[in-house]
C-alpha cells in the first residue's frame, strides 16, 4: 500500500460556529529563536479541536504567553475543520498517510476493540467520534508531524456507498436550487 501524501480534491470548509466543539491540548513547548539582542523566548500550543461525531480539526500556534498559545492555536484548530466518515464506530477502510518523517497506518476494527494507537492519534480519533480502530506509527515520533499524518489520513478516507448517494443527491437539489 502507497502512502497517503497529500489531500486530493477540494476541501469542503465547515462552519464552527453551529458545532458544539470539545478542545484538548496535547502540548506545549518552549522554543527560542537565538537573535543578535540574545534569545527570544516563545510558547507552541498543539490542540485538537472535534465534535465526537466526525468533524475535527487540529491547530498549531506561538505566542510570548501560554493562554495566548492555547487561545490561538484553539482558533486555528477552528479554521481547519474536516469531516470524517464513520461507518460503525470505526472508518470504512484502512488508510496509510504519511508526512514528514512520520507514517500512520489506521486500520478498522471490530465493535468493541477501542483505540489501539498512540496517544497523540488517539486523541484525535476520540474527538473525531472514532471508537474502534487498530492504528500504527512508523518514522518519526514527533507530535506535530504525527498529528499532521493521522489528519491527512482521516481527511482521505473515502466516504461509504450510502454517504457518497447522498452527497450526490443534495448536489442534484443544489443545483435545481440554483436554476430556478
Amino acid at each position: 500500500m502507497k502512502a497517503v501524501t497529500k489531500l486530493r480534491g477540494k476541501k469542503s470548509k465547515i462552519d464552527a460556529t453551529d458545532l458544539n466543539l470539545e478542545e484538548k491540548l496535547l502540548g506545549i513547548d518552549r522554543v527560542t529563536k537565538v537573535v543578535k539582542g540574545g534569545r527570544h523566548l516563545r510558547f507552541r500550543a498543539l490542540v485538537v479541536v472535534g465534535n465526537g461525531q466526525g468533524v475535527v480539526g487540529f491547530g498549531l500556534a506561538k505566542a510570548a504567553a501560554v493562554p495566548e498559545a492555547v487561545r490561538k492555536a484553539g482558533a486555528m484548530a477552528k479554521k481547519e475543520l474536516i469531516e470524517v466518515p464513520i461507518k460503525n464506530s470505526t472508518i470504512p477502510h484502512e488508510i496509510l498517510a504519511k508526512f514528514g518523517a512520520s507514517k500512520i497506518l489506521l486500520k478498522p476494527a471490530a465493535p468493541g476493540t477501542g483505540l489501539i494507537a498512540n496517544n497523540t492519534t488517539r486523541s484525535i480519533l476520540e474527538l473525531a467520534g472514532i471508537k474502534d480502530v487498530l492504528g500504527k506509527s512508523f518514522g518519526g515520533t514527533s507530535k506535530i508531524n504525527v498529528a499532521k499524518a493521522t489528519m491527512l489520513a482521516l481527511a482521505s478516507l473515502k466516504q461509504t456507498e450510502e454517504a457518497a448517494i447522498r452527497v450526490d443527491v443534495e448536489a442534484q437539489e443544489e443545483e435545481a436550487d440554483e436554476a430556478e
